[in-house]
């Protein structure tokens, strides 16, 4: 899918890309670090049918949304002929016992067998976190194991 960026002489940037259907979605990036989700019209891409501002925090969980689930049913798709293991996103929520400590500390594989492939936050994917990798409320882990690890990993990440 071709992205356009497009410099925004005194407000920032714009990133859009069209849809099958011809419509224009993207982000504008303002130098402020405000964001905004735009859809152009549908008879001139550079007018704007929509604009919704968004936080930092709604950005993040807007991106979440829409890459954590692709990564998961790809990992899905590539796992389906193993039988046992499953791919599931589990949250890290601001109340999890886990927000602003490490990977590490959850001792996850060890506790459960479950792997942790990467991590989803504000739009970026964090591929193969090390133990080191400092966990966020609103992060959303990609995990691999079996349904009962899956199960334990949530709870760990609930209660510690």
């Amino acid at each position: 899918m071709n992205v356009e960026v497009t410099p925004l002489p005194g407000i920032g940037v714009r990133k859009d890309f069209s849809t099958r259907t011809g419509r224009r979605i993207g982000v504008v990036s303002q130098r402020d670090g405000h964001t905004e989700l735009i859809v152009s019209k549908s008879d001139d891409p550079d007018a704007c049918a929509a604009s919704i501002p968004l936080t930092a925090d709604e950005a993040g969980t807007l991106a979440n949304l829409l890459g954590a689930p692709q990564l998961v049913a790809q990992l899905t798709e590539e796992h389906q002929d193993l039988p046992g293991i499953s791919t599931k996103q589990l949250p890290i929520k601001p109340s999890s016992p886990f927000d602003g400590r490490t990977l590490g500390d959850t001792a996850m594989r060890t506790r459960t067998g479950v792997s942790v492939v990467a991590v989803a936050r504000a739009g970026q994917v964090h591929p193969s976190p090390t133990p080191d990798f400092a966990l966020t409320g609103g992060d959303l882990l990609v995990t691999v194991g079996t349904s009962e690890g899956l199960d334990a990993a949530l709870k760990i990440l609930k209660y510690g």
